[in-house]
């Protein structure tokens, strides 16, 4: 007579008990050990690409410089002519026809079949700290840290409309459903934080622009394990829909569904070996945790009342600045990758008026929280990127600008890159990147570098190819580095 491979009860005081026969004991066993010697000879990272919280690059390739990133992502298209890519050549031109020895066969978005005329850099701009970088009058804070950035203007994209350009600049190619460059990195390197993701993004908006929707895909972990996908944080109210106890529910009760669920897969008479079926399980133990952490997060009491004055914020209001605090105090806790979005910077029309406004929205944070981390020591291995997925063109679309690829601008800070630098160049009018052009694989081998990975190293197998972040493309721009 078959034994029944596992018996399920509930003890006195009605938790759920399993107990496992001896002989379905020993047959998983002996299954379970022999997959895994199979599996970690096949690929030795097996052994540790169900945790988490351990990464698949151990050791890593290089000596890292940074733990951590924050992605200040300006979406919309930021005019690099307005704000770090200063242009009297444009000024001197402005409304005069553009040149078709720019534009001719360049992709263009909205501006096929016009005349194209030059339109002048509408606000002016200064050279700040002692490293004299040109920067905008609009941004005079980001300005003050001129000594702590780099400043790469050069750098280029491969799509012109706002989403497929999101889509490239999060995870190295246009195609939907690969995994964002947070996912890379906590796959790769793994959590710092027991009681957080490992990936966190934050978005915003406010006045001044077109606003363009932010789709979730942007922070998905695609083909990688679901655990490593980002997860969204709201700015305004409670940080994670549903994370609090229901009515009458306490926190022990809760810890016995989360077991009983553990308990009930771990059951299952043939095994599960279903890395999904692992994930959620996690995904319910990190639940849990949060219900503490998060509400601690997110509480601003504590921080003195100097650095409320410096980002621009009371508490938790939604805005740009207060997830600007709020991705200070997820650094602190470990938290891997951060991305903030801050929408509406696509200037199709007015952009002299209504750049002011994002500028302003933006441009106290963004110094502030430099100026934070590096008061509090977190600078040196926190990799700080400002930018957007593209810039905006030289020529005028009415009183605005159209979307531009070809040349446009970025900020970095911290992390092992050097302060006080202007790297790269456009070309007179501000069209192209003429001088150590930077692609966006250029920039993800860069930030992977910085982390201590090869990015020719940090592979997934998915559908018989191995897949990277930077696909067979990027170089490390060792210029930029400190």
């Amino acid at each position: 007579m078959r034994e029944p491979p596992l018996e399920v009860f509930t003890d006195d005081r009605g938790a759920l008990r399993e107990r496992v026969t001896r002989r379905a004991f020993l047959g998983r066993s002996a299954a379970g050990l022999g997959s895994l010697a199979l599996g970690a000879l096949l690929d030795p990272r097996t052994l540790g690409a169900g945790d988490a919280s351990r990464g698949v690059v151990s050791p890593l390739h290089v000596p890292p410089r940074a733990r951590r990133v924050i992605h200040l992502y300006q979406a919309g298209g930021p005019s690099h002519l307005e704000l770090f890519d200063y242009k009297p050549e444009l000024l001197r031109r402005h409304g005069q026809p553009m040149p078709e020895s720019f534009t001719k066969g360049q992709p263009i978005a909205q501006l096929q079949g016009q005349k194209l005329r030059c339109f002048g850099p509408q606000h002016p701009f200064r050279r700040f700290g002692s490293s004299g970088q040109e920067v905008s009058e609009l941004l005079p804070h980001i300005g003050g840290i001129a000594d702590r950035i780099c400043v790469v203007r050069s750098l280029q994209t491969e799509q012109i409309n706002h989403d497929p350009a999101h889509t490239f600049m999060n995870t190295g190619t246009q195609i939907s459903g690969r995994p964002a460059a947070g996912s890379w990195i906590w796959y790769g390197l793994g959590a710092e934080a027991e009681d957080l993701p490992g990936f966190v993004v934050l978005t915003s908006q406010g006045r001044g622009g077109q606003m363009q929707p932010i789709a979730a895909r942007q922070w998905h972990s695609g083909f990688l394990p679901s655990r490593y996908q980002g997860v969204h944080f709201r700015s305004k109210g409670d940080a994670v829909l549903y994370l609090r106890d229901p009515p009458g529910v306490t926190p022990e009760e809760q810890r016995e569904v989360i077991d009983a669920v553990a308990a009930l897969t771990r059951a299952q008479p043939d095994g599960v070996d279903d890395p999904e079926v692992a994930a959620r399980l996690s995904q319910y133990e990190m639940a849990f945790r949060m219900q503490t952490s998060v509400p601690a997060l997110t509480d601003f009491s504590d921080e003195p009342r100097s650095v409320l004055e410096a980002y621009g914020v009371e508490g938790l209001d939604g805005s740009f600045a207060a997830n600007c605090l709020l991705a200070r105090r997820l650094a602190e806790r470990g938290v891997r990758f951060i991305q903030l979005y801050h929408r509406d910077w696509d200037h199709h029309s007015r952009i002299k008026g209504d750049i002011v406004m994002k500028a302003r929205e933006v441009d106290r944070a963004s110094a502030a929280l430099v100026r934070d981390l590096e008061a509090r020591g977190l600078l040196a291995d926190t990799l700080v990127l400002w930018g957007g997925e593209f810039g905006r063109t030289p020529m005028a679309q009415g009183d605005g600008r159209d979307h531009h690829i070809k040349g446009f601008s970025m900020w970095l800070a911290g992390g092992g890159v050097r302060g006080g630098l202007t790297h790269g160049a456009t070309d007179e009018l501000g069209y192209h990147a003429v001088e150590d052009v930077v692609s966006v694989h250029d920039l993800h081998a860069t930030m992977l570098h910085l982390l201590g990975i090869d990015h020719t190293k940090l592979t997934f197998k998915f559908l018989g190819r191995d897949f990277r972040l930077t696909d067979v493309h990027g170089r490390v721009v060792q210029e930029i580095l400190a």
